[in-house]
Protein backbone atom coordinates (compact mmCIF):
# COMPACT_ATOMS: atom_id res chain seq x y z
CA UNK A 1 0.00 0.00 0.00
CA UNK A 2 1.13 1.02 -1.45
CA UNK A 3 3.91 1.63 -2.44
CA UNK A 4 3.78 2.94 -4.29
CA UNK A 5 2.24 3.72 -1.22
CA UNK A 6 4.17 4.57 -1.71
CA UNK A 7 0.58 2.04 -0.68
CA UNK A 8 2.60 3.16 -0.56
CA UNK A 9 1.76 -0.07 -0.83
CA UNK A 10 0.86 -1.58 -0.50
CA UNK A 11 3.01 -1.01 -4.12
CA UNK A 12 6.92 -3.10 -3.49
CA UNK A 13 6.86 -6.63 -4.40
CA UNK A 14 8.87 -8.40 -1.31
CA UNK A 15 9.79 -11.87 -0.58
CA UNK A 16 8.07 -13.03 2.34
CA UNK A 17 10.53 -14.24 5.10
CA UNK A 18 9.33 -16.41 7.84
CA UNK A 19 11.02 -16.58 11.01
CA UNK A 20 11.97 -19.97 11.33
CA UNK A 21 8.81 -21.09 12.71
CA UNK A 22 9.13 -19.96 15.90
CA UNK A 23 5.44 -20.20 16.95
CA UNK A 24 4.10 -22.81 14.44
CA UNK A 25 5.52 -24.88 11.61
CA UNK A 26 5.88 -23.02 8.42
CA UNK A 27 3.70 -23.20 5.16
CA UNK A 28 6.03 -23.68 2.65
CA UNK A 29 5.19 -24.14 -0.99
CA UNK A 30 8.24 -25.11 -4.03
CA UNK A 31 8.05 -24.72 -7.86
CA UNK A 32 4.34 -24.43 -9.18
CA UNK A 33 2.99 -24.34 -5.72
CA UNK A 34 4.71 -21.90 -5.22
CA UNK A 35 3.75 -19.70 -8.36
CA UNK A 36 0.34 -20.37 -7.40
CA UNK A 37 0.90 -19.06 -3.82
CA UNK A 38 2.66 -16.04 -4.72
CA UNK A 39 0.32 -14.86 -7.70
CA UNK A 40 -2.89 -15.50 -4.73
CA UNK A 41 -0.47 -13.09 -2.52
CA UNK A 42 -0.06 -10.02 -5.52
CA UNK A 43 -2.86 -10.50 -7.46
CA UNK A 44 -5.47 -12.06 -5.52
CA UNK A 45 -6.19 -14.93 -8.12
CA UNK A 46 -4.51 -17.08 -11.09
CA UNK A 47 -6.69 -15.99 -13.58
CA UNK A 48 -5.55 -13.17 -16.07
CA UNK A 49 -6.46 -9.53 -16.06
CA UNK A 50 -8.91 -9.63 -13.03
CA UNK A 51 -8.67 -6.18 -11.42
CA UNK A 52 -7.81 -6.36 -7.73
CA UNK A 53 -8.15 -3.38 -5.09
CA UNK A 54 -5.92 -3.06 -1.93
CA UNK A 55 -7.20 -0.35 -0.14
CA UNK A 56 -5.87 0.91 3.85
CA UNK A 57 -6.33 3.75 6.22
CA UNK A 58 -4.19 4.89 8.94
CA UNK A 59 -2.23 7.72 10.27
CA UNK A 60 1.11 9.51 10.09
CA UNK A 61 3.30 10.84 12.66
CA UNK A 62 6.47 13.22 12.77
CA UNK A 63 9.45 12.03 15.26
CA UNK A 64 11.75 15.00 15.94
CA UNK A 65 14.53 14.57 18.62
CA UNK A 66 13.93 16.98 21.72
CA UNK A 67 10.01 17.07 20.92
CA UNK A 68 6.85 15.11 21.29
CA UNK A 69 5.53 12.96 18.48
CA UNK A 70 3.12 15.08 16.23
CA UNK A 71 -0.13 13.08 14.19
CA UNK A 72 0.57 15.24 11.26
CA UNK A 73 -2.13 14.00 9.12
CA UNK A 74 -4.84 10.64 8.68
CA UNK A 75 -4.25 8.76 5.22
CA UNK A 76 -5.84 7.07 2.90
CA UNK A 77 -4.88 5.08 -0.27
CA UNK A 78 -5.81 2.48 -3.04
CA UNK A 79 -3.99 0.28 -5.44
CA UNK A 80 -5.86 -0.90 -8.41
CA UNK A 81 -4.09 -3.97 -10.29
CA UNK A 82 -4.30 -6.62 -12.38
CA UNK A 83 -2.09 -9.37 -13.15
CA UNK A 84 -0.64 -11.30 -16.79
CA UNK A 85 -0.25 -14.54 -16.99
CA UNK A 86 1.99 -16.84 -19.13
CA UNK A 87 3.86 -19.92 -19.40
CA UNK A 88 7.65 -20.09 -20.39
CA UNK A 89 8.46 -24.42 -21.65
CA UNK A 90 11.65 -24.41 -19.21
CA UNK A 91 10.18 -21.98 -16.55
CA UNK A 92 6.53 -22.75 -16.35
CA UNK A 93 3.85 -20.95 -14.90
CA UNK A 94 4.48 -17.58 -14.51
CA UNK A 95 2.65 -13.68 -13.40
CA UNK A 96 3.41 -9.84 -13.42
CA UNK A 97 1.63 -7.19 -11.52
CA UNK A 98 0.80 -4.05 -12.89
CA UNK A 99 -1.19 -1.21 -10.90
CA UNK A 100 -1.48 2.17 -9.76
CA UNK A 101 -1.72 3.45 -6.45
CA UNK A 102 -3.31 6.77 -4.61
CA UNK A 103 -2.56 8.15 -0.79
CA UNK A 104 -4.09 11.42 0.08
CA UNK A 105 -3.35 13.34 3.39
CA UNK A 106 -5.96 14.36 5.45
CA UNK A 107 -6.70 16.62 8.52
CA UNK A 108 -6.63 14.65 11.34
CA UNK A 109 -9.70 16.06 12.99
CA UNK A 110 -11.47 16.19 10.05
CA UNK A 111 -10.44 13.84 7.85
CA UNK A 112 -11.00 16.02 4.94
CA UNK A 113 -8.35 16.11 2.48
CA UNK A 114 -5.35 18.73 2.76
CA UNK A 115 -4.15 20.76 -0.33
CA UNK A 116 -2.20 23.56 1.78
CA UNK A 117 -0.39 22.68 4.75
CA UNK A 118 1.45 25.20 7.21
CA UNK A 119 4.48 23.35 8.05
CA UNK A 120 4.60 23.39 12.05
CA UNK A 121 8.95 23.67 12.22
CA UNK A 122 9.23 26.65 9.96
CA UNK A 123 5.95 28.30 9.23
CA UNK A 124 5.87 28.37 5.47
CA UNK A 125 2.18 27.40 4.18
CA UNK A 126 3.12 24.61 1.39
CA UNK A 127 1.29 22.91 -1.32
CA UNK A 128 0.65 19.02 -0.44
CA UNK A 129 1.79 16.47 -3.12
CA UNK A 130 -0.57 13.30 -2.47
CA UNK A 131 0.31 10.20 -3.49
CA UNK A 132 -0.13 9.26 -7.22
CA UNK A 133 2.09 6.86 -8.39
CA UNK A 134 1.28 5.53 -11.97
CA UNK A 135 2.87 2.57 -12.86
CA UNK A 136 3.44 0.86 -9.84
CA UNK A 137 4.54 -2.39 -11.76
CA UNK A 138 6.60 -5.61 -11.06
CA UNK A 139 9.77 -5.29 -13.79
CA UNK A 140 9.60 -8.61 -14.72
CA UNK A 141 7.46 -12.18 -14.79
CA UNK A 142 7.77 -14.38 -11.99
CA UNK A 143 8.30 -17.89 -12.73
CA UNK A 144 7.84 -20.97 -10.99
CA UNK A 145 11.40 -21.52 -11.67
CA UNK A 146 13.81 -19.03 -11.52
CA UNK A 147 16.63 -18.25 -14.68
CA UNK A 148 19.23 -20.23 -12.73
CA UNK A 149 16.74 -23.37 -12.87
CA UNK A 150 15.94 -23.02 -9.10
CA UNK A 151 12.41 -23.49 -8.21
CA UNK A 152 10.67 -20.35 -6.32
CA UNK A 153 9.90 -21.03 -2.72
CA UNK A 154 7.43 -19.42 -0.66
CA UNK A 155 7.28 -19.13 2.83
CA UNK A 156 4.26 -18.50 4.88
CA UNK A 157 3.80 -18.24 9.07
CA UNK A 158 0.68 -20.27 9.72
CA UNK A 159 -1.88 -20.13 12.84
CA UNK A 160 -4.61 -22.42 12.34
CA UNK A 161 -6.95 -21.17 9.48
CA UNK A 162 -5.21 -18.17 8.91
CA UNK A 163 -1.56 -17.89 6.98
CA UNK A 164 0.34 -14.84 7.24
CA UNK A 165 2.98 -12.82 4.79
CA UNK A 166 5.46 -10.83 6.57
CA UNK A 167 8.06 -8.87 5.30
CA UNK A 168 10.26 -5.86 6.35
CA UNK A 169 11.72 -3.86 2.90
CA UNK A 170 14.99 -1.56 3.72
CA UNK A 171 15.15 0.72 1.26
CA UNK A 172 18.62 2.94 0.65
CA UNK A 173 19.04 4.47 -2.93
CA UNK A 174 19.77 7.79 -4.65
CA UNK A 175 17.60 10.60 -3.96
CA UNK A 176 16.20 11.63 -7.73
CA UNK A 177 16.08 15.66 -5.92
CA UNK A 178 19.94 15.58 -4.92
CA UNK A 179 22.84 15.39 -6.93
CA UNK A 180 25.99 13.31 -7.76
CA UNK A 181 28.23 13.27 -4.91
CA UNK A 182 25.61 11.56 -2.54
CA UNK A 183 28.09 8.73 -1.86
CA UNK A 184 30.53 12.02 -0.69
CA UNK A 185 28.05 14.48 0.60
CA UNK A 186 25.11 12.21 1.88
CA UNK A 187 21.67 12.53 0.58
CA UNK A 188 20.17 9.27 -0.31
CA UNK A 189 16.91 8.29 0.51
CA UNK A 190 16.55 5.65 3.58
CA UNK A 191 13.37 4.14 4.62
CA UNK A 192 11.95 0.96 5.47
CA UNK A 193 8.50 -0.64 4.68
CA UNK A 194 6.75 -3.03 6.76
CA UNK A 195 3.56 -5.53 5.44
CA UNK A 196 1.74 -7.84 6.96
CA UNK A 197 -1.28 -9.37 5.06
CA UNK A 198 -3.06 -11.95 6.28
CA UNK A 199 -5.30 -14.73 4.28
CA UNK A 200 -7.79 -17.85 5.27
CA UNK A 201 -5.16 -20.87 4.54
CA UNK A 202 -8.39 -22.26 3.26
CA UNK A 203 -8.06 -19.99 -0.04
CA UNK A 204 -4.48 -21.50 -0.65
CA UNK A 205 -4.43 -25.08 0.52
CA UNK A 206 -7.39 -25.20 -2.45
CA UNK A 207 -5.76 -25.54 -5.21
CA UNK A 208 -8.60 -26.01 -7.52
CA UNK A 209 -9.44 -22.45 -6.09
CA UNK A 210 -8.21 -19.76 -8.51
CA UNK A 211 -9.47 -16.89 -6.06
CA UNK A 212 -8.73 -15.62 -2.82
CA UNK A 213 -11.21 -13.85 -0.48
CA UNK A 214 -10.23 -10.88 1.05
CA UNK A 215 -7.22 -10.28 2.41
CA UNK A 216 -6.22 -8.08 5.40
CA UNK A 217 -3.07 -5.60 5.18
CA UNK A 218 -1.06 -3.92 7.43
CA UNK A 219 1.74 -1.29 6.43
CA UNK A 220 3.70 0.29 7.96
CA UNK A 221 6.29 2.95 6.95
CA UNK A 222 9.39 4.81 8.50
CA UNK A 223 11.01 7.53 6.45
CA UNK A 224 12.39 10.58 6.21
CA UNK A 225 10.61 13.60 6.36
CA UNK A 226 8.60 14.26 2.44
CA UNK A 227 10.28 16.43 0.15
CA UNK A 228 7.15 18.60 -0.16
CA UNK A 229 7.22 20.06 3.60
CA UNK A 230 10.72 21.51 2.58
CA UNK A 231 12.14 20.80 5.31
CA UNK A 232 15.91 20.70 3.74
CA UNK A 233 18.07 18.42 6.01
CA UNK A 234 16.31 19.49 9.65
CA UNK A 235 16.15 15.87 11.52
CA UNK A 236 13.29 13.83 12.13
CA UNK A 237 11.17 10.48 11.10
CA UNK A 238 7.82 10.16 9.30
CA UNK A 239 5.92 7.11 10.42
CA UNK A 240 2.81 5.95 9.13
CA UNK A 241 0.68 3.30 10.38
CA UNK A 242 -2.37 1.72 8.39
CA UNK A 243 -4.52 -1.45 7.79
CA UNK A 244 -6.33 -2.51 5.36
CA UNK A 245 -8.35 -5.15 3.23
CA UNK A 246 -8.33 -6.19 -0.57
CA UNK A 247 -11.14 -7.26 -2.57
CA UNK A 248 -12.27 -7.91 -6.60
CA UNK A 249 -15.63 -5.92 -5.33
CA UNK A 250 -15.57 -2.51 -6.72
CA UNK A 251 -18.51 -1.79 -4.54
CA UNK A 252 -16.72 -2.10 -0.96
CA UNK A 253 -14.45 0.98 -1.74
CA UNK A 254 -15.92 3.36 0.99
CA UNK A 255 -17.80 6.57 -0.56
CA UNK A 256 -14.57 8.63 0.99
CA UNK A 257 -11.84 7.20 -0.89
CA UNK A 258 -14.48 6.81 -4.11
CA UNK A 259 -15.33 10.40 -3.61
CA UNK A 260 -11.42 11.19 -3.98
CA UNK A 261 -11.12 8.93 -6.53
CA UNK A 262 -14.29 10.14 -9.10
CA UNK A 263 -13.10 14.18 -8.04
CA UNK A 264 -9.05 14.04 -8.75
CA UNK A 265 -8.03 10.70 -9.86
CA UNK A 266 -10.12 8.69 -12.23
CA UNK A 267 -8.31 6.66 -13.79
CA UNK A 268 -6.90 5.18 -10.96
CA UNK A 269 -10.10 3.20 -10.02
CA UNK A 270 -8.49 1.47 -13.44
CA UNK A 271 -5.02 -0.78 -13.66
CA UNK A 272 -2.09 -0.39 -15.96
CA UNK A 273 -2.31 -2.20 -19.48
CA UNK A 274 -1.08 -5.47 -19.26
CA UNK A 275 1.77 -4.97 -21.21
CA UNK A 276 2.63 -1.39 -19.22
CA UNK A 277 6.56 -1.24 -19.83
CA UNK A 278 6.58 2.49 -18.10
CA UNK A 279 9.39 2.77 -15.14
CA UNK A 280 7.88 2.73 -11.88
CA UNK A 281 6.82 6.28 -9.97
CA UNK A 282 7.75 6.98 -6.42
CA UNK A 283 6.50 10.00 -4.67
CA UNK A 284 10.49 11.26 -5.26
CA UNK A 285 10.03 10.91 -8.82
CA UNK A 286 6.52 12.44 -8.98
CA UNK A 287 7.73 15.46 -6.74
CA UNK A 288 10.89 16.29 -8.97
CA UNK A 289 8.67 16.12 -12.00
CA UNK A 290 6.11 18.82 -10.26
CA UNK A 291 8.79 20.72 -8.96
CA UNK A 292 10.86 21.01 -12.67
CA UNK A 293 6.91 21.93 -14.17
CA UNK A 294 6.65 24.60 -11.58
CA UNK A 295 9.70 26.26 -12.12
CA UNK A 296 9.41 26.34 -15.79
CA UNK A 297 6.08 27.58 -15.18
CA UNK A 298 7.69 30.71 -13.02
CA UNK A 299 10.31 31.08 -15.64
CA UNK A 300 7.60 32.26 -18.39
Amino acid sequence: MRRSIGLVMLTAIATPLAAAGLLAPDAVRTGNDAYVWSAKMTCGTTEKGVPHYAMWEGRLYSRVPGEKDRHLFNVVGINTRQCDQATDPQRGNGFRSVSREIMVYLDPETNQVIDRWKNPWTGEMVDVVHVANDPVNMRRMSYAIDENGTPAKVTLRQYGDTLVSSSEVPLFYTNPLTGDYQDYVGGKYHAMEIFNTFYKAADFINAKQPRTSESRISWQRVSEFLPWMKMGGRPGTMIFNATGFSTFDKQKISPKLMDVLNTRYQKYLTPPPMDDARPNETTWTVVKKWLDEKRAAEKK
